[in-house]
């Protein structure tokens, strides 16, 4: 595997730094208004039920526009659709700030629901397709602007809600028009994908057990973690601005344990194990606000603490979400999207009414119970999660010796770009002529997780055709061959381990893989995928550097090396040039 140049993820076009500005304003736009949400109550005379309407309306609407945004995107391109998006959440929140009634404020931010929507399904793969940092540090460009998002949201709201409540409104309405001129100016355009995404896929898409699955389990979250988020702002009876720094440690703890250990407690511990306890701690966390709302400090501790499970949650359920669907990245997020998005549009206007007709603690243990609802389901399909690997299709087989020969143990050539394609290629089949074997082409199609959106890179469609042409390449150099793309949800180091299982699975003799193309931050990337690769291959890691003149393998590896080859020893990690 060869990485892409990446001399840093903050050098990048004037174009990516208007859409990560406007991400990190849309993740503002959850946590923006719970400070002023009591103020709202006071000085437009509603009940918290009416207020929390707010919350509802913007995620039902968000809910089912997931549904039609990859129709939409996959028609008008991505930057139209991105700017249809920008320019909805500038009006509609700026009309939010002009209103007079909550009624008016609720339509309004259901019209800001849908542009939120349209922004988030396409800003993703824009930064990604616009980023000079490569792949990699698009998806780090992505986690900061969400980290910041989180953590600024509730402080931002809080500073501005002091002023007014309306501030919040034309807070973003000002930030979101600055991005929306910047995106129109420096933004090229971008061509509609080649395969237009039908209505009807996402529902469809539900039909599928492990993803109905976990779409259930994330509705379930959902309602106890929006009512925490919608409802404890009215329990802790605290100002506009001490509201404000309340939730931006919560923001922190959201983002901090989204990016960072999310993947790490997985690679631990396993995805569903993870879920299973992070759920009974959010539960027992709502179950404490619960008991204990009369005191002031434990709910702040709480509310704050839950940040931690929030930010774990939304990481682990996405990537669950993105390895047990068998549908294409952008269908499975919708059809996910669109379930959890009820359970949390519905979750803050019962809360209210729990509160009205019971106390104010019972809506934190209907929250509870929904959480363990949650753990439930997803205890009883934990073996979709827990058996899910990662899916190889076979591409073709290029027969060009005795049959015999495929049927040997082959040597494993990995492949990220066609551009870095050739000499991998021309090494594999000098190494194969050599050991008399034959080649199995491997691509990793890899899925990266970003908070609760994915992106897949390359695409299933790029990753057949770069195999497909090396198997042909392979067969021109005489050597026989097969092709593969493998699926992978994580990281550079989930690909290294899952290239290590794919050769030990068929006893390969060798993998040939490439070094990093760029010594900066590629290399620190492709570095961490040859670690785990060698670490866990139970054969020889050859690495070609494309950068340096081609020799034979032969040449490069030596007389004795190759002799050990020969003999099918397979101990010893080789590197090449």
């Amino acid at each position: 595997m060869t990485g892409s140049p990446a001399p840093s993820p903050f050098r990048q076009p004037k174009a990516v730094w208007a859409v990560a500005f406007a991400c990190v304003v849309s993740f503002m736009g959850i946590g923006l208004v719970d400070p002023i949400l009591p103020a709202l109550a006071t000085q437009l005379k509603a009940s918290p039920s009416t207020v929390e309407l707010l919350f509802t309306s913007y995620l039902l609407i968000t809910a089912v526009a997931m549904l039609v945004t990859g129709w939409v995107s996959s028609r008008l391109g991505a930057k139209r659709t991105l700017v249809g998006g920008l320019s909805l959440i500038v009006v509609f929140s700026a009309a939010g700030g002009l209103s007079h009634s909550i009624s008016q404020i609720v339509g309004f931010r259901a019209g800001w629901g849908l542009g939120n929507a349209l922004f988030i399904a396409t800003s993703l793969a824009v930064i990604v397709g616009a980023a000079s940092g490569g792949f990699a540090g698009a998806i780090m460009l992505y986690e900061t602007a969400l980290g910041l998002g989180f953590a600024l949201g509730p402080l931002v709201g809080g500073e501005l809600g002091g002023i007014s409540w309306r501030g919040p409104f034309f807070g973003v309405s000002v930030l979101m028009g600055v991005s929306l001129v910047a995106t129109v100016v420096f933004l090229d355009p971008l061509p509609p994908p080649a395969r237009r995404s039908s209505i009807r896929e996402p529902l469809a898409a539900l039909r599928h057990g492990g993803l109905a699955t976990m779409s259930v389990m994330a509705l379930c979250y959902n309602w106890g973690f929006f009512t925490l988020l919608a409802y404890t702002p009215f329990t802790m009876r605290l100002g506009v601005h001490q509201l404000g720094y309340v939730f931006t440690g919560w923001g922190v703890l959201v983002g901090l344990f989204a990016v960072f250990a999310a993947p790490r407690l997985k690679a631990r511990y396993g995805a569903a194990r993870t879920l299973l306890v992070n759920l009974g701690l959010l539960a027992v966390d709502l179950v404490v606000i619960g008991a204990f709302t009369s005191s002031r400090n434990a709910v702040i501790v709480a509310v704050i603490a839950s940040g931690m499970f929030v930010g774990l949650n939304n990481t682990l359920t996405t990537q669950a979400v993105m390895e047990v669907a068998p549908v294409e990245r952008s269908v499975a997020s919708a059809a996910y999207g669109f379930v959890r998005f009820i359970g949390g549009g519905l979750a803050p206007f019962c809360a209210g009414k729990l509160a009205a007709h019971f106390d104010v603690h019972v809506p934190f243990y209907v929250g509870a119970a929904a959480v363990v609802v949650g753990m439930g389901v997803l205890y009883s399909g934990r073996r979709r999660l827990e058996g899910v690997g990662p899916a190889v299709r076979e591409i073709a087989v290029v027969a060009t010796r005795a049959s015999a020969a495929q049927e040997s143990a082959p040597v494993v050539v990995a492949l990220d770009t066609l551009a870095h394609a050739e000499p991998l290629l021309t090494a594999a089949a000098d190494l194969a002529h050599l050991l008399d074997a034959p080649v199995e082409v491997l691509h990793v199609l890899e899925t990266n997780v970003a908070g609760e959106d994915a992106i897949e890179r390359g695409g299933v469609g790029a990753g057949e055709e770069l195999v497909a042409r090396s198997v042909e390449r392979l067969a021109a150099l005489g050597t026989p061959a097969s092709g593969h793309v493998l699926r992978v949800v994580n990281d550079h180091a989930e690909t290294g381990r899952q290239i290590a299982r794919f050769a030990n699975d068929r006893h390969a003799l060798l993998v040939v893989i490439g070094s990093p193309a760029d010594p900066a931050l590629a290399a620190l990337f492709d570095a961490n995928l040859s670690r785990h690769l060698v670490h866990r291959a139970q054969c020889d890691v050859y690495i070609v550097r494309p950068e340096r003149p081609a020799r034979s393998a032969a040449t490069a590896l030596g007389g004795r090396a190759a002799t050990a080859l020969g003999g099918r020893a397979a101990t010893s990690t080789t590197a090449g040039s």
